[in-house]
This record gives structure tokens, C-alpha cells and sequence, in this order.
């Protein structure tokens, strides 16, 4: 799993007949210290998060694993949405605090 940021949406009216349905995200990584990464994936949205919103994805076969993505072509999917982040420092990320 990685944590990602939700940067925005990706849509698409012309795509496999298989993800008609499927909520696409533009997703960011970060670090482990917190900063953002400039790597982006697009992931399928499985839990109805929005932009700004830190994440969990899951990516390659572990992507395929939710209800309704078994046999569709997803390579990166949302699983969770993040609430806190701690470290052995101290806490990284509070979503009731985040007003990016």
C-alpha cells in the first residue's frame, strides 16, 4: 500500500466497456516525511473520497482483490481514506486538521 493524495479526477467517456461506472482519481504520492512526491497514478476509486483527501492505494493484482474489480484492467485502486498518520516523532497527517 502507498499513501497518495487526492489531487483531482480523471474522466473518460471512451473507455473499456468493463470500468462504465468506475470512478477514476488522480492520485499524488508522499513521502514519509509528508512532502508530496512527484509521482501521480491514476486510481479507481472503491470508498468515495474527494480532492485534498489523503489515501491508501493498492496497486498491480492487490488493486483487482476489491468487490466489482475482479477481471477489469484497474492497475491502482483507492481502498481507504486516511484519518491519521503517526510516526515514532510525533503525528504526520490529522484529516480534522488538514485544510489543504
Amino acid at each position: 500500500m502507498l499513501l497518495a493524495k487526492v489531487r483531482g479526477t480523471v474522466v473518460s467517456t471512451c473507455k473499456e466497456p468493463s470500468l462504465s461506472g468506475v470512478k477514476f482519481l488522480l492520485v499524488q504520492l508522499i513521502s514519509e516525511t509528508g512532502d508530496l512526491l512527484p509521482d501521480y497514478a491514476v486510481a479507481a476509486d472503491g470508498v468515495g473520497a474527494g480532492t485534498g483527501e489523503w489515501v491508501l492505494i493498492t496497486q498491480g493484482s492487490g488493486a483487482r482483490q476489491h468487490p466489482g474489480y475482479e477481471g477489469r484492467p484497474v492497475d491502482a485502486a483507492v481502498i481507504a481514506i486516511v484519518d491519521t498518520v503517526s510516526l515514532d516523532s510525533g503525528a504526520l497527517y490529522d484529516k480534522r486538521h488538514d485544510f489543504s
